[in-house]
């Protein structure tokens, strides 16, 4: 057993940014009035975060691409069953933690998504109410603000409920290495990429993917 860096730094940091955006929307969507502004923010970053997290999960740290954590039906279920998983299959998410990171992020972009075209009437109005008809608005309103946030709070709670059975019972830190990036693991694995020039690159595509958002948001005027 060797020392491995599993995570990246920039997979870490869009872990925590991403988790800090999402309580930052649920307090900003309750507590309502001007701060639906920073509502409004912390969804354009979330959906700039998302962007990054796709294109990272191609050309990433090699734990933190999806060919590296998103296993096929055959290894969920013999997960599930019990059995003792490959040391691969298992460094990075599990293969039940790789379809909840799936799952979040699906909602999520799906939530980012309904928002360009919400309007509560009171204090927010979607960047892109202007191409669509207000039936499609109303819709879109209605899955943000129901059907989206229930939703969004049973996988936020299945995500932290597993964090704290793995603590509790299987006894494995799921926090501590996409805080720190270690993993201690066999010595034929090996370690993610991450200095300098990984950093850049990360940056770099976090820069477009929020000028992406930008545009996105400036095109409905």
């Amino acid at each position: 057993m060797r020392t491995v860096r599993v995570w990246d730094l920039p997979t870490r940091l869009f872990h925590w940014l991403l988790a800090a955006a999402v309580i930052g929307l649920v307090v900003s969507g309750n507590i309502g009035g001007n701060a639906m502004v920073w509502h409004g923010r912390l969804g354009y970053l979330v959906g700039a975060l998302l962007l990054f997290r796709v294109i990272w999960g191609f050309v990433g740290g090699r734990w933190s691409r999806f060919v590296h954590f998103v296993r096929g039906p055959r290894t969920v279920l013999r997960y599930l069953r019990g059995r003792e998983l490959s040391a691969e299959d298992s460094a990075g998410h599990n293969p039940l933690g790789a379809l909840s990171v799936l799952g979040l992020m699906g909602l999520l972009a799906l939530q980012v998504s309904t928002g360009f075209f919400s309007d509560d009437e009171i204090a927010f109005t979607g960047p892109l109410v202007n191409l669509v008809s207000g039936d499609a608005v109303s819709l879109a309103t209605r899955m943000h603000r129901l059907t989206g946030e229930y939703l969004l709070m049973v996988l936020v709670g299945l995500h932290l409920g597993a964090i704290a059975f793995y603590r509790i019972v299987r006894k494995k830190d799921l926090i501590g290495p996409m805080w720190h990036g270690d993993k201690e693991l066999p010595d034929d694995l090996p370690s993610a990429v991450d200095n300098a020039g990984t950093r850049i690159r990360a940056l770099v595509i976090l820069v477009v993917c929020a000028a992406l958002v930008a545009g996105v948001v400036s095109f409905g005027g």
